[in-house]
């Protein structure tokens, strides 16, 4: 049986915490910036836990169960 490949495109978007948790980036900051406040803005750097729906289908593509 072959090595599983990891999906790049997923390992690009996501990362794995030390303790297992996947992690990802905050949609709606790339565009459209001047209506949006700063504290709005500054919220998006921050990185937030990936939901329980997604997590099998990512962890999967990156390789990890």
């Amino acid at each position: 049986m072959p090595k599983m490949k990891t999906h790049r495109g997923t390992a690009k978007r996501f990362r794995v915490t030390g303790s297992g948790k996947i992690m990802r980036a905050k949609a709606f900051k790339s565009h459209i910036l001047t209506k949006k406040s700063p504290k709005r803005k500054r919220n998006f750097r921050q990185e937030t836990e990936l939901s329980a729906a997604d997590n099998r289908v990512v962890a999967r593509n990156l390789g990890l169960r």
